[in-house]
């Protein structure tokens, strides 16, 4: 039999960029679906954010922040600008993108060893919605 279930969750950035964790959300998710074998589908409805899959070590996370920050610099003249100031924000969350697909195996997310889902705020702080989709068979 095939399911889908959704949620969404809420995270509160602290910064203008910056990385939030999700993993443990994303699992507890997961886990209450009751699915078995699928795909679960991470994804935020913001234009100004992103999510990503990578290592939690702080120095690579400071790193992802400083690429993102000076790939996408803000008040470099972008058109966007004249109408918010937020154009870089836009920018980064268009090459980055809002999902990520996570395969779910015996009944947990399936992420490598040293994996983790984050929100990348691109335009905070903010709280802002992650929804969490998952879909296949129970056991």
């Amino acid at each position: 039999v095939m399911k889908v279930h959704t949620e969404e969750i809420h995270v509160s950035t602290g910064d203008a960029i910056n990385l939030v964790d999700v993993t443990d959300q994303v699992g507890l998710v997961a886990k209450k679906s009751a699915i078995t074998e699928g795909i679960c589908f991470v994804y935020t409805p913001h234009t100004t954010a992103s999510v990503i899959i990578n290592e939690h070590e702080d120095g690579l996370m400071k790193d992802i922040v400083s690429k993102v920050s000076n790939d996408f610099q803000k008040g470099t003249g972008w058109l966007h600008d004249k109408i918010d100031g937020n154009a870089h924000s836009h920018l980064a969350s268009t090459y980055i993108g809002p999902s990520r697909a996570v395969p779910v195996v015996g009944g947990r997310i399936r992420l490598g060893t040293w994996q983790s889902i984050f929100l990348l705020e691109l335009d905070g702080p903010r709280t802002r919605s992650v929804i969490v989709q998952l879909m296949g068979s129970m056991d």
